[in-house]
């Protein structure tokens, strides 16, 4: 998730709320990688941002996400950067979310492999929310909620 994260950050999830509540559109979640995605690993995990929720519409058009026919303006990304489809999200083609589906995105559009390749994640995938960066030193913080116009 370049642009806000780096490969050799390291992050504390929180894997306890989303027992009691539910993801949040900004959340950064850990989740288990879906079955269709080679993993080296026995388990792989990614770190992905949920930008639709359950029951939501949602459209990759224009450069950007839409939100039930209104565009999603993300505050955390430089005003350059471009969403554009991918297998999953075609252009000009809309999906409405299933009960407990989320669409999670990288912050790093031009090379993320996230829900626009590979569909929807379902809640039970989610393994937590990042909620603190210890790692490098220079960058020890919480992660902040993203915020949208």
């Amino acid at each position: 998730m370049h642009q806000n994260f780096e490969n050799d950050d390291f992050l504390l999830t929180d894997k306890i709320s989303y027992r009691f509540g539910e993801p949040k559109r900004g959340d950064v979640v850990i989740f288990r990688a879906p079955p269709s995605e080679p993993c080296s690993e026995e388990e792989c995990e990614y770190i992905k941002r949920i930008i639709a929720l359950p029951g939501e519409k949602l459209e990759v058009k224009d450069g950007a996400y839409f939100i039930n026919d209104q565009r999603l303006t993300e505050n955390y990304l430089p005003k350059e950067i471009i969403t554009s489809p991918g297998t999953f999200m075609t252009s000009g083609k809309s999906i409405i979310l299933g009960e407990y589906e989320y669409f999670v995105s990288g912050d790093n559009r031009p090379y993320s492999h996230d829900s626009r390749s590979f569909g929807t994640i379902k809640k039970t995938a989610i393994v937590g929310k990042a909620w603190l960066r210890y790692w490098p030193p220079s960058k020890i913080g919480l992660i902040p909620k993203a915020g949208f116009d």
